[in-house]
């Protein structure tokens, strides 16, 4: 099969899952990815039900074993941007920062990207201070970090910085939405602080090189300083690269099997490593079907 048959958007598990099953029935896919391999998986400070690890793993390292098995099975991952994803004469046009792909068969696995926050305006010289996702200050050290959410992310995202770093977490309700474990385990640490009915008011540029917050908590207003602010409060089905076209004729050619939804991006709430896989193969698997290749 010729590399024009299939692309694959998006380099998370559903995306390398999709690719490296489709490598075993002779179809070598086209796998973009914007930045990094792994998706959210980056993120993870301790993966404890992917089968086979029965100690866990942690994200990082996990994503380093899916890279090494890209490798041999000879999938080299094109770091592109998808632009935008049109559908033309029974083909699909992929159009990256650098050109522009034809495709009969398209997995989108491209994710999620974080819900949109617009409590108070983030001013733009303290935007490099922050951050929706966590690995891209994993090596911090002697950091004061704040998160701004309840959840899984939140608590999951405190204890993979808190062993370098004093990590403050604000839920603007008095719900936590965290799994009993992570929350058990970030009550255990030290380092990690934790308050409910607290919301920032307002964010401002600090004289020490970062961020000054004004918090409020049941009436009461009080300042903080971060180095980091991180908000974990939700995330949202990354299709923004979706022509009218494709939004359009979407369940259509889904029904036609050249279309195929794989991983977190269909998965809203269901973001869990093992089911994002399961997706990619069960992509690959029915790709296999249509294109008639002999599937073993």
């Amino acid at each position: 099969m010729k590399s024009e048959d299939v692309t694959i958007i998006g380099a998370g598990p559903a995306g390398i899952a999709a690719a490296i099953q489709l490598k075993r029935y002779g179809i070598t896919p086209l796998l973009l990815e914007k930045e990094e391999i792994g998706g959210l998986l980056r993120n993870a400070n301790l993966v404890e039900n992917y089968p086979g690890f029965p100690s866990g793993i942690t994200g990082s390292r996990l994503v380093n074993l899916f890279r090494e098995q890209l490798q041999r099975v000879s999938i080299l991952p094109a770091f592109e941007e998808v632009k935008k994803l049109y559908f033309k004469k029974k083909i699909f046009l992929v159009e990256t920062r650098k050109k522009t792909y034809p495709f009969r068969i398209v997995v989108i696995a491209s994710g999620t990207k974080p819900r949109g926050f617009a409590d108070f305006v983030i001013p733009e010289e303290v935007k490099d201070k922050i951050f929706y996702e966590v690995y891209p200050i994993l090596r911090a050290r002697k950091k004061e970090i704040v998160i701004i959410g309840a959840g899984d992310a939140a608590f999951d995202y405190a204890l993979n910085l808190s062993q370098n770093n004093q990590v403050t977490i604000l839920n603007s309700g008095q719900h936590i939405r965290s799994l009993p474990l992570l929350l058990e385990r970030a009550q255990a640490v030290s380092s990690i602080s934790y308050h409910k009915n607290t919301r920032i008011t307002r964010v401002s540029n600090n004289s020490q090189n970062g961020i000054l917050l004004e918090c409020k908590t049941l009436g009461n207003t009080w300042k903080s300083r971060a180095d980091y602010l991180i908000f974990a409060i939700g995330r949202e089905p990354q299709l923004d690269f979706l022509s009218e076209k494709v939004k359009q004729n979407f369940r259509a050619l889904v029904k036609k099997g050249v279309l195929y939804l794989s991983g977190d991006v269909k998965n809203r709430n269901y973001r869990q490593t093992a089911i994002a896989v399961g997706d990619g193969i069960m992509a690959a698997m029915k790709i296999c079907r249509r294109l008639k290749v002999v599937c073993s």
